[in-house]
Formats: structure tokens, sequence, C-alpha cells
């Protein structure tokens, strides 16, 4: 029997347009669901919408619509994007559908009838757009403490769930169960929250007040709190009291994902539910970051919400794929702009990516009649390559385990710039020129072979990130679908023979327009030539030998808030990411550096400029004023030392 894994996103509410933080979890579950499937996994993935509550019902009323039109209407974007973007889930669940409620309602019987549901008088605060009650002491300056949006007092009869017993047990099982809340900050937020006295849950509204929801089962004149119905789809499409035999080969679920914000509900309120049903919890409960839009927290007043469509409209699906996974740590929040965006795309998937397939393949249809060689013996250099491909199978296998994709894309990486400098290390084209000698030939064969088959490797490990790259790659190779993940078989298997197709660029190169309106940087003009100052005394070989100089990569740089001149930056390093604090806010914007490689000291004592701790130290070019970064004429993978 298969190892099966089973994960989640959670539902998306349905009074709005699914914008780039619905996108980001979905795409998140999709990675690893096809990343599990190509390890011969049994994986079932599921996403859905959030169909009932008050917003919705408030969103149609605006609209003049039922709330059943108003879910049907926006379902349908969700569902197009899904597919748009390549998502491969195994079921989607509406919580306005048959299978759900009645799943919902046998759960709220079973606790009603374990005595866990009561019915008692409430008199407290509500937040609308939370749809949460909060207590006097909760409010922060009599506002929501969660959205700080103004709050209305209610006090009604309802029904609550016993939460605040499992408190006690909850605190422990996070306690004693590390990886169930991850990331590690995201657990000790929930383990804050539950030291303070945890109440009962309100999990009714009345229908005087609110009428569209799943009824209680045992009080018809109430609808049952959005957020109780909600969290329950992660059992009732498995079948909880519908089909045992399948609930029992899927539950528990392997991994939810959520956004930070619902976090909460889903560590308290879910787990709790889960406990009073004498059920396991889920394996883990991982809460990402948010997304900003140049730097400003995205908002429909502002008009800086990012629309998934319109970024794949310009980019393509599989450059956002990648762009969203490669920039940011899982778990940390990001910051997305057209800029990064665009030299993320030319940098790694124009420069890097397309122009190795295009390169290989082209060589292969001059070289060898547009067919995969049979390679001869292998030398050293194609032992590194093969090397480098077996060490990144266990390498990304750890960062994918680890929810790190980041860490993957960036050993994926590690093979696409050796392979690149591996054809330029073995010259296939200089192999071919020198003649017939058979030596020559059978060295051509084994370069392009190699090549070839690294690429073949690439695209398997970049399925789950690209998949329609991944396909496009392998189909210009002349290869079948994917074979298992398994790095032993990948290197033993046989592609030779196979006729290479070519195909338009992968990732044509895109050029940014640039306006009128948006003034150009001066070109510096020296007056005489500077003069070289050698009055600071002389080192030794060994005292530079100290300095731990390496090659960086500008993943994002901001302002620093007081500062005209200090930018903070994300750089890649190789193995880690480093920040560094730098004074050149005067010679560069911050999104003229993203992408851009510069030479760092790495092993300079941290230091705090203005609060903020730098992590090294780049090196530039001039003296009172900045004139340029010292970078390198061609690219270099990150981390790289120089000596």
């Amino acid at each position: 029997m298969s190892k099966k894994f089973y994960i989640t996103t959670p539902l998306y509410y349905v009074n709005d347009v699914p914008h780039i933080g619905h996108a980001y979890t979905t795409l998140a579950a999709d990675i690893l669901a096809r990343y599990h499937r190509l390890l011969g996994e049994e994986v079932f993935f599921l996403t859905g919408t959030d169909e009932h509550g008050q917003k919705v019902a408030q969103s149609a009323e605006k609209k003049g619509a039922p709330p059943q039109q108003q879910a049907d209407q926006m379902v349908i974007q969700f569902q197009q994007l899904w597919k748009r973007l390549n998502v491969s889930h195994n079921d989607f669940i509406r919580t306005t559908e048959p299978r759900h409620t009645q799943v919902v309602q046998a759960v709220l019987q079973q606790l009603w009838d374990r005595k866990e549901i009561y019915a008692a008088a409430y008199e407290g605060w509500y937040c609308l757009p939370d749809e949460r009650f909060w207590t006097e002491k909760e409010l922060i300056e009599n506002k929501c403490p969660d959205c700080g949006r103004p709050v209305e007092s209610i006090a009604e009869q309802n029904y609550f769930f016993k939460m605040g017993l499992y408190q006690d047990r909850l605190r422990q099982y996070i306690k004693d169960h590390a990886q169930f809340i991850q990331p590690e900050g995201r657990r000790n937020e929930v383990l804050g929250f539950l030291e303070k006295p945890l109440g009962d849950l309100c999990i009714s509204r009345p229908i005087s007040r609110l009428t569209w929801g799943i009824p209680l089962p045992f009080d018809k004149n109430y609808v049952t709190y959005v957020w109780f119905d909600a969290l329950v789809n992660y059992i009732s499409v498995p079948g909880y009291s519908t089909d045992s035999g399948r609930f029992k080969n899927v539950w528990p679920a392997q991994l939810h994902l959520v956004g930070k914000d619902i976090l909460t509900t889903h560590a308290v309120y879910w787990s709790t539910m889960l406990m009073a049903l004498g059920l396991e919890l889920p394996q883990q409960l991982f809460a990402h970051g948010w997304w900003t839009m140049d730097g400003e927290k995205m908002s429909k007043s502002r008009g800086n919400v990012v629309d998934p469509n319109q970024v794949v409209e310009t980019f393509g699906v599989d450059a956002f794929r990648y762009f969203l996974f490669k920039e940011v740590p899982f778990g940390q929040d990001g910051n997305f702009s057209h800029a990064a965006m665009m030299q993320c795309y030319n940098s790694f998937l124009a420069n890097d990516l397309g122009n190795l397939v295009s390169r290989v393949v082209s060589l292969v249809n001059k070289f060898t009649e547009g067919k995969i060689p049979k390679p001869g013996e292998r030398g050293e250099k194609e032992q590194e390559v093969e090397a480098i491909a077996r060490d990144m199978h266990e390498r990304v296998d750890e960062a994918m385990r680890s929810l790190q994709f980041h860490r993957a894309l960036g050993e994926i990486w590690k093979l696409v710039d050796r392979a690149n400098l591996y054809i330029e290390q073995m010259s296939p084209w200089k192999l071919a020129k020198k003649g017939t000698a058979s030596e020559d030939t059978e060295k051509l064969r084994t370069v392009l072979w190699t090549a070839a088959n690294t690429i073949r490797l690439i695209a398997l490990y970049l399925l789950p990130f690209m998949p329609e790259t991944a396909y496009k790659i392998r189909k210009t190779l002349g290869l079948p679908d994917p074979e298992e993940m398994d790095i032993e078989r990948a290197w033993a298997f046989s592609f030779a023979g196979c006729a290479v197709v070519i195909n338009t660029a992968l990732f044509p190169r895109m050029e940014e327009v640039k306006s009128a309106s948006v003034p150009q940087e001066a070109v510096p003009v020296f007056t005489e030539p500077p003069v070289l100052d050698i009055s600071t005394p002389l080192i030794t070989i060994d005292a530079f030998k100290k300095l731990d100089l390496r090659i960086g990569e500008v993943l994002s740089a901001e302002p620093i808030k007081g500062s005209k001149k200090l930018l903070k930056l994300r750089v890649n390093a190789g193995a880690e990411f480093r920040q560094i604090v730098a004074g050149i806010g005067t010679k560069y914007r911050p999104e003229e550096l993203v992408g851009k490689q510069i030479v760092f000291i790495a092993n300079l004592q941290p230091t705090q400029l203005m609060g903020i701790e730098s992590q090294g130290m780049l090196l530039a070019a001039g003296a009172e004023k900045v004139l340029g970064l010292l970078t390198c004429d061609e690219r270099i993978p990150p981390g790289s030392r120089i000596r």
C-alpha cells in the first residue's frame, strides 16, 4: 500500500474575487501535492470555497442578489483561476453542497448529544468583518483586536461550544509536538494565546439577524457560525460520518496550509473541535506570511491589490509560480513588485534556464542529426555534473519536507548553473570542428548526452513548481511523461535516440518599456583619473586570506526609515540568506538592486545600523560618494568564494 499524503488549503470566502494571497496558499499546496505524487504517494489535495456567513450575505445584498447567486457567480472565478494556474486539486468543496451540510449538522448533533454545546445569553462586542465576538477586555481602543475596525454591541441568546475545557490539553499537545504548528514563531504565538483564559466559542447566529447559514439540527431558529461550518470541510469531504472506510484511509491530514491571519481559528478552534469529537489532530498546521505590493500592505482602497490573472497575462503561469516561491522563504512576508518580477524572469528564467535548453537542443540538432546521442566514457567533468545532480536529490527532498521552497529551487538552480558552466568548459562546437577523430566524436556525443540528460533531470525536479515548463522541456527532448522521482532510476533512464524538437524559446526575454516621465540617472563624468591612495599600511597575503569574500544576489531591497542613504538588502548567499545594510541609497533605487549580483564580506562581525542588524558588508567603488557596486561580468552561483 502506498503512503498517503492529505493536504488542504483553507476555504476561500466568496464575498470578493481571488487575489495573490489566495493564489499563494493554493500554489504552495499544489507544489507539495505534485511533489508527493512524484514520490509515488497517494495524494489527496483539497481546496474550495466558504460560502455562508454575514459578509457573503451583505455582499449579495449590495448587488441586489440572493446569497446563493452571489456564491455561484464568485466560485467560478476561483475555479477558473485554479485551472489557469495549473492547480491539481483532487476535490473542490463548496460549503453550500449537501455533502458538506449534512456532515456539519451531524457534527453539531453529536456535540449537542455529548453536552459539548449549551445555550446561554450573551452580551458583548461583535466584529462584522471577522464575524467574531470579543469581550470588553479584549478590545483595543474600542476596536477589534484582530483587524482594528469598529465593533458593535450585541446582546442575544446563542449556543456555545465548550472550547475552554480543552485549553490545557491543547497547550500540552502543542508543547509535546514541536512540528504541529510551524513556523516556530507562529507556534509561540499560539502558545502565548493559550496562556490567557480560553473562553467558550459562540457557534450560532439567530436567524432574526442572519438567515444565510446551515441551520442547527437541534434548533431551527439558529444558523451555524461560519467558522465552525467551514472548518468541518477537512473531515466532511474525506467521509466523516458518511464513509468510514474512506475516512479511515485519509484522515488525519498531513498538512493544513493557512495564512497567518487565520492560524488561531485552525490551531485553537479546529483542534478543540477535533478533540471533542475524539479525532486525531492533523500532523501539521503551517501558517505562511502575507504579500505586500511595493512595500505597502495591499488594499482595495489603495488600488494596489495584485490580480494573479494580470500577472499571468504579462509573464505567464510558470514565471508567476516560480517568482512566488523563489523570492521569499515560505512562512515570511513577501513583497511583490513589477521590477522584481521582471528581473527574476529575465535573469533566472530567460537567461539561465531558457538559454540552457535552447542551446543544448540546438547543439544536438546541429551535431548529432537531431537525436540524443549515446554517450561514451564519462570523464571528470561529467562525473562532477552527475555528483551535483545526485546531491540535489537529497537536498531538494529535505527542503520540500520542511516547506523551504526557495531552498529547493536554489538547489535545482545549482544544477542549472553547473550545466551552463559545463557547456562552456567542454565547448562542443570546438569538438565538432576538430574533425572526425573517433575520440573527438565520442567526446562530443558524451558532452551532448550529459547536457541533455542534465536538462531532463532539471525538468523532473521543476515539475512541481513549473509543470507547464517541465512538460515543454521533456517534449523538446522527445521524452514521454515524467518517470517516478527516483534519482537512481532517473540517471539510469535510457533516452538515447530520442528526437529533439526545436520549439520557440521557453522564456523570451522581456524588455521594460520606460516612461519618458521617469528620470534617468546621469552618467558620472570624471574630469581627471582618480589617484590611487596607498598611504594605508600594507598587509600580508595571510591577512587578506582572513577575508571571506563571497558572491551574493540581492533578492529584495527597501529604504530604512529616517535615513537617506541606508538600504536594507536581503541577499541570497548560497546556503543561506543574509540581511545587509548598505549606504548606497543615493546611488541606487531599491528596485534597481533586485537581481543584482554583489560582492560582500561574509565573515564580518554583525553590527547594528540605525537599530537594524547588518550581517555583512558589500563592496562598492568610491570614497566620499558611491560610484558603483562591485559585480561580475557573468552570472556566478550565489555563495561562490572570491579569491
